[in-house]
């Protein structure tokens, strides 16, 4: 019984050590947000080299017909099926599908911090309405609307600098 009682201790304190490291957090600093509302990191960052896949993969699939719920070069693309599709091919890390679950995805920078495969989220409400990804010099890759097609855009266009722009690397 002894021997029971001291397992069940173990087992017990054991558990507890574990839930007590899941709820750590680091301390924050002043590019994002404190560690109790930021995400919790699942995967490493992107290196520089996949970040720059990403883009160039993006950047392959301008001229793809827009569709709804679309999220294959076959079938077509919106914005976020575009970001799932390239995300999922260049570094496995398949996103959230939704652009509002996107939005909370990976960690928000500043627009002076954008790199190749960062993410663009706009909206000019409280939830966000459309996604991209970015891909250097000022220009992002999106699914825009039906009718049309994946294009590349600047984000200082005369539509797009309107819209409210958060950034976020994954």
């Amino acid at each position: 019984m002894r021997v029971f009682h001291s397992l069940a201790f173990a087992a017990c304190t054991a558990a507890l050590l574990v839930l007590a490291g899941c709820g750590t957090s680091r301390p924050s600093s002043p590019s994002r947000p404190s560690a109790s509302s930021a995400p919790v990191r699942t995967t490493p960052p992107l290196t520089a080299e996949q970040a720059h896949d990403i883009a160039i993969h993006a950047l392959g699939l301008v001229g793809t017909p827009y569709r709804y719920g679309g999220n294959t070069p076959d079938s077509g693309f919106d914005c976020s099926g575009l970001i799932g599709y390239v995300y999922r091919n260049q570094v496995g890390t398949p996103p959230p599908r939704t652009v509002a679950q996107l939005n909370s995805w990976g960690y928000p920078i500043d627009g002076s911090e954008l790199r190749a495969g960062d993410l663009v989220v706009f909206g000019t409400g409280r939830q966000p309405n459309h996604a991209g990804i970015y891909v250097g010099e000022g220009r992002f890759v999106h699914a825009p609307s039906t009718g049309g097609t994946v294009r590349l855009d600047e984000l200082q266009s005369r539509h797009w600098s309107r819209q409210n722009a958060a950034f976020r690397r994954p």
